[in-house]
């Protein structure tokens, strides 16, 4: 990786959406070819068509296989030679299987290493379904195709907070049931795991959100508590559980390099509120980078020119500064030296974090009765 640019793998997303359009207006940017070789996975028609549409002059470079790719341009590898109708601005069967197809043969290429780090454009999961297969998300996907049987994370990322998640995409109604301990300290071990090797902290903090507004319910006090302790006893700094509203009320956050929330909204909310026009998807603890713009296909605005490249922009930054960072730490962790020393472990930070107990007025400071 050091001796050549980095491959960003870059599937177009929905076809009917605004996919291309971030792609075309992020490498307008002739900076972002001195960082990185860009391989589009889609089709060459349907990117004529939509550079048209949008009145641009975006060039790219048609090629057969990753293997040819060339530094310095736009790299178009054609997934398909089926004649895909494009119909901007509605979700199609048609517009939805361009997407999957595009994943698939994206997935494939990085069992055979042929690029680097894998950035995906907005897509419909609505329309990503067939008789034989239901699309439930990038997390599930990435999972099932390079996952070998790890659990990823998903995380969203902004410049003012990263944010994990316990469950991804279940009812509300489903959520309580999946608070578990063994779910709550894999999910903080696998955060911690992240922040040190894909965001090279090294001694990350991470807090732990509760399930009911007041902090003080069952899960709080005989699962969540219990297992955020026991990941702080194995030298995680984890605190909590802290309520939601005033922990991003208060911004309590900025104190935290990572929050760990226990469901969608308690995320999404926050993080939506939060963010500008710079959030990601991040699908971590997998063999694969995979970053994707925290965007929809906002197929309302395709094909008028009008949509902000930024989060797709930032998604390919933080895709290739994740994938240096795991080169950096993985090269030492390779051939590590024997502890020759044993340092006192400092614990004036869990005190600083810690939730305060109510105290007990001393006895002679009580009121005679």
């Amino acid at each position: 990786m050091e001796n050549r640019k980095i491959r960003v793998a870059i599937t177009h997303g929905d076809t009917n959406g605004i996919g291309y359009e971030l792609i075309f207006k992020t490498f307008a940017e002739p900076d972002m070819l001195e960082i990185c070789t860009p391989v589009v996975y889609g089709s060459p028609k349907i990117a004529a068509y939509h550079r048209k549409a949008i009145d641009t002059q975006a060039s790219f470079s048609i090629i057969n296989k990753a293997e040819d790719a060339q530094d310095g341009r736009v790299n178009m590898l054609a997934c398909f030679d089926d004649e895909i109708k494009v119909d901007m601005g509605t979700p199609t069967k048609e517009s939805g299987q361009a997407a999957l197809t595009a994943l698939d043969k994206a997935m494939t290429d990085f069992r055979s290493q042929l690029y680097d780090v894998l950035v995906a454009c907005p897509v419909c999961a609505a329309n990503m379904t067939s008789n034989n297969f239901r699309y439930r998300g990038l997390k599930e996907y990435t999972e099932t195709s390079v996952g070998d049987g790890a659990k990823a994370v998903m995380m969203m990322i902004n410049e003012t907070l990263r944010i994990a998640l316990v469950t991804n995409g279940l009812p509300l109604k489903d959520v309580a049931e999946k608070i578990t301990p063994e779910n709550i300290t894999d999910k903080i071990k696998a955060t911690d795991r992240a922040m040190k090797r894909d965001f090279r902290l090294s001694n990350p903090r991470i807090a732990v959100l509760a399930l009911n507004p007041d902090a003080n319910g069952e899960e709080e006090t005989k699962v969540i508590a219990p297992a955020i302790q026991a990941c702080a006893d194995a030298g995680i700094n984890a605190y909590g559980p802290y309520p939601a509203e005033t922990f991003f009320g208060e911004s309590q956050y900025e104190a935290f390099d990572c929050v760990l929330a226990l469901y969608d909204d308690q995320a999404k909310i926050p993080f939506t509120t939060l963010m500008q026009n710079d959030g990601i998807y991040y699908v971590a603890n997998m063999p694969i980078v995979c970053t994707a713009p925290a965007l929809s296909p906002c197929f309302e605005r395709a094909g008028k020119g009008t949509s902000d490249e930024s989060a797709l922009r930032h998604a390919i930054y933080t895709a290739i500064d994740i994938a240096r960072n795991r080169t950096f730490y993985d090269e030492p962790m390779a051939n590590p030296l024997p502890k020759l020393f044993y340092e006192k472990r400092d614990e004036s930070e869990k005190v600083r974090f810690a939730i305060p107990k109510k105290r007990e007025q001393p006895k002679n400071m009580r009121q005679e009765e």
